[in-house]
Order: structure tokens, then sequence, then C-alpha cells
């Protein structure tokens, strides 16, 4: 725990716990919603399996990196946590929208 802690430039035990908390709750909340809202998508039960399958994977780390924002700013962390999607993001080829 120390090295996560000070890789992520946490102090208190407490805070780690709430990041902890945040990530948990958006990984389940976003494998929850994800179905309801790729099934609501009407031309989606056409789609062959593996095509629907790509199509539920990307459409889950879109809506978990606003879910992760959200609740990170709902639990106070706003600030970590949209610094770590930056992070994703720019890592995953969108570095494009953060040349501030």
């Amino acid at each position: 725990m120390k090295k996560l802690k000070e890789r992520w430039g946490i102090h208190s035990n407490w805070r780690l716990g709430i990041i902890f908390l945040v990530f948990a709750v958006t990984g389940s909340s976003a494998a929850k919603i994800t179905g309801p809202v790729v099934k609501s998508i009407g031309w989606v039960k056409e789609l062959p399996y593996w095509q629907y399958a790509v199509l539920y994977i990307v459409s889950t780390l879109i809506i978990y990196q606003f879910l992760l924002v959200f609740f990170g700013w709902l639990f106070g962390e706003y600030n970590f946590f949209w610094n770590f999607v930056k992070r994703i993001l720019k890592r995953i080829g969108f570095k494009f929208l953060f040349k501030m």
C-alpha cells in the first residue's frame, strides 16, 4: 500500500479507502448500466455475437470513464479521478483532447 500511496500522491489511509470505494462502485455500476444502455439501441439485436461483444466492451469502457469522474466528484475526489481518466485517455491515444 505504501508504494501505491506514494505513486498516487496520497498521504492518508482514509483517502486511499475512499478511492478504492469509488473504483468498486464505478466498476459495479458500469457493468450494471451498460447492458440496458446497449440493449436500448434498436439495431443492436441484429448484430452477430462478436460485434455485439465488441460494442458492449467499448460501451462499458466509455461509461466507466464518465462514471469514474462522477463518483469521484460525489465522494470528494474529483481532481484525483479527473487526472486519472485523462491519463488513461492519453495512453489509449486521445492525447489531442488534452493538449493544454
